[in-house]
């Protein structure tokens, strides 16, 4: 099992802070099946600054210490980059990393509470560039919420979207677990990924829990779908898609 997007590396973001803590973590990852992690630190997002040369510095000690601990976990190197209007040119001038290095695909974080008006032509921008564009945690970004099919938009002019584990377990709150599975029965949610900060609370993996949930609610050839988009991703290979649909808001689901 993979995840794209985790906060493993010790003392560059709000994810672990100690190698001890890292190493916490891929313990639990390896308890949830995985054997391999990519490493995600928030950058430009206004509290963090971790470029490209930085991470992947900080990958490589990280798999030098497992190694040295005999755990089977691969770390790959990315970054979760806060959408700006110098995102393309970060992509050019090798400050901003894409997922495990060589692959096109480039995780995003939308502001919170909002999608810049910028965000269309930008990731229109950054297709045209050769790159694949994955929005993380659509989810929880209060903005989609209330109007989910802003996603829909850039979802239909290319973009993709990974949706976290925690919010199909109902971590993150009621209105997150239902619009998560909008997205994954409009066609709007292509991978799924933990997020995972810290091993407690709502920031544990809770990736094997989501797949269950998956399975019961979607079906079986969906929790497939989603484990090899992320196997894609990391090979850069093109991801299986189903076409995008508006989301139906009054649709309700046997979980709830």
């Amino acid at each position: 099992m993979i995840d794209l997007h985790s906060h493993i590396l010790s003392g560059v973001d709000d994810g672990a802070q100690s190698l001890e803590e890292s190493m916490a973590m891929a313990e639990a990852a390896l308890q949830e099946g995985m054997d391999t992690l990519t490493a995600t630190p928030h950058h430009l997002n206004g509290a963090y600054v971790n470029d490209k040369p930085i991470i992947l510095k900080k990958v490589k000690d990280l798999n030098n210490e497992l190694q040295k601990r005999k755990m089977e976990l691969t770390v790959l190197p990315g970054q979760l980059t806060r959408l700006h209007g110098d995102l393309l040119d970060g992509l050019k001038n090798g400050t901003i990393l894409t997922l495990n290095r060589t692959s096109p695909y480039v995780l995003i974080e939308l502001p919170r509470d909002h999608v810049p008006q910028y965000t269309s032509p930008l990731l229109f921008n950054m297709q045209m560039e050769g790159y694949q564009p994955i929005i993380a945690n659509p989810e929880r970004n209060e903005y989609i919420q209330k109007h989910p099919n802003v996603l829909y938009t850039l979802v239909k002019n290319g973009a993709y979207s990974q949706v976290t584990a925690a919010s199909l377990c109902g971590k993150h709150g009621r209105t997150a677990r239902k619009l998560a599975n909008q997205l994954i029965e409009a066609g709007l949610a292509h991978v799924i990924a933990s997020d995972i900060h810290q091993l407690k609370k709502k920031k544990g993996f809770y990736m094997k829990e989501a797949y269950r949930q998956i399975e019961k609610v979607h079906g079986s050839s969906v929790v497939y779908t989603f484990m090899e988009n992320a196997h894609y991703v990391i090979e850069g290979e093109a991801l299986i898609t189903d076409p995008p649909e508006h989301v139906i808001k009054n649709k309700n689901f046997s979980i709830f």
